[in-house]
């Protein structure tokens, strides 16, 4: 029973060796920094087109000029 699998295959070393480099995450975490890099990076880029937008740079002018002219 040991020697075979539950797909009804027997479990031969080359079988094994397969099974065994599926069933390894190494390198799992290091994937997902890559994702998550790779998302800051979109945001990051987003953030520069949208604060490069005259009209954005234009409000928050107003709020840093009302903010300090409210302040003294």
């Amino acid at each position: 029973m040991d020697q075979i699998t539950d797909a009804g295959r027997p479990r031969t070393p080359r079988r094994i060796a397969l099974l065994r480099r599926m069933r390894d995450d190494r390198g799992a975490a290091t994937a997902e920094y890559v994702i998550a890099t790779m998302a800051a990076v979109g945001f990051a880029g987003l953030l520069v087109v949208i604060l490069t937008s005259d009209e954005i740079r234009t409000v928050l002018t107003d709020m840093v000029n009302s903010a300090l002219t409210y302040a003294s």
